[in-house]
């Protein structure tokens, strides 16, 4: 450690030798703070300084502002400011936050960006038009297993129909009254029920379906009956009109009713057809009771 004896030389020193001005070329400072390699302080206020080569660096107090002087192992001198040492040590401090303060947005921008990129959507696939033809009935081998009158409609036979559901016969409402004499005269008949209908009331009973019947010209009205060897449930087709069945909203939205019908008709030997092609199940076709020659089938 620095003893006072020391202190005191080097005040002297600092006195007798040249001035600090001329040394450093500022204004000699009011006092000086030596920090020596062994971290030893001593505060003098010289006008003049020598030898620095022991000192790391000196403090010195001008005009309110602390003025730094560092001195390296080799002598060379820099000298400094506190004020410029903090504007640089903020500036340090500032440059991460700036860093920081752009990342953010950049990602903004690009979460923006995506977000319209997300929004453009590939224009919706063009919907083929439905085809409406005898394909979209679903045409089905039944069986009248009961058969009465309509307690308040004079024209309707209401009957139930097994058509080979797990749900049981369907209820259906006919008029056949003014046709077939009795309701004995339906029970155990074999006939060809359009399913995919919706279910709608009839002076007041629910029928879910219709039968298929030929109608003349004359008037008479006679049943369109599947083949003897027909399984009950069976789908009756028609040549080259193959495919699924339509739903019962599509059949009354679609209006197909009277789009299809317009050309069913029996033949000259009473054959139901469509466009000419009969309608099939199996190697049997559909043909109108008694072979009632072109009519209309309804």
């Amino acid at each position: 450690m620095m003893t006072a004896v020391s202190y005191i030389f080097f005040f002297f020193l600092a006195i007798n030798t040249i001035e600090f001005s001329e040394a450093f070329g500022i204004v000699p400072p009011a006092s000086l703070s030596f920090n020596n390699n062994n971290n030893n302080n001593a505060v003098v206020a010289p006008k003049t300084i020598k030898s620095y080569s022991n000192y790391r660096s000196i403090t010195m107090m001008t005009s309110g502002d602390e003025s730094i002087v560092s001195v390296d192992d080799m002598g060379r001198i820099t000298y400094s400011t506190t004020s410029e040492e903090e504007e640089v040590k903020s500036e340090e401090q500032q440059k991460p936050t700036e860093e920081k303060e752009t990342v953010p947005v950049a990602k903004k921008e690009e979460v923006s960006n995506n977000k319209k990129k997300k929004k453009k959507k590939a224009p919706p696939a063009p919907v083929a038009p439905i085809i409406i033809d005898i394909s979209k009935l679903d045409i089905r081998v039944g069986v009248i297993q009961k058969a009465w009158e309509h307690e308040e409609a004079d024209k309707l036979y209401c009957e139930e129909i097994d058509i080979g559901e797990e749900t049981g016969p369907r209820q259906i409402a006919s008029g056949l009254r003014a046709h077939y004499d009795s309701p004995e005269d339906l029970m155990g008949r074999r006939v060809c029920v359009l399913a995919n209908l919706k279910t709608r009331k009839l002076v007041g009973f629910p029928s879910h379906g219709m039968v298929l019947c030929a109608s003349s010209s004359d008037g008479i009205v006679r049943f369109v009956e599947p083949p003897a060897d027909a399984a009950v449930g069976e789908r009756i087709s028609v040549k080259g009109y193959e495919g699924e069945p339509a739903t019962e909203n599509q059949i009354v939205k679609k209006k197909m009713l009277n789009v299809i019908f317009p050309d069913l008709r029996t033949n000259d030997e009473g054959i139901a057809t469509y466009k000419g092609e009969p309608l099939a199940v199996g190697e049997g076709v559909c043909k109108a009771e008694g072979a009632l020659p072109n009519a209309e089938v309804s």
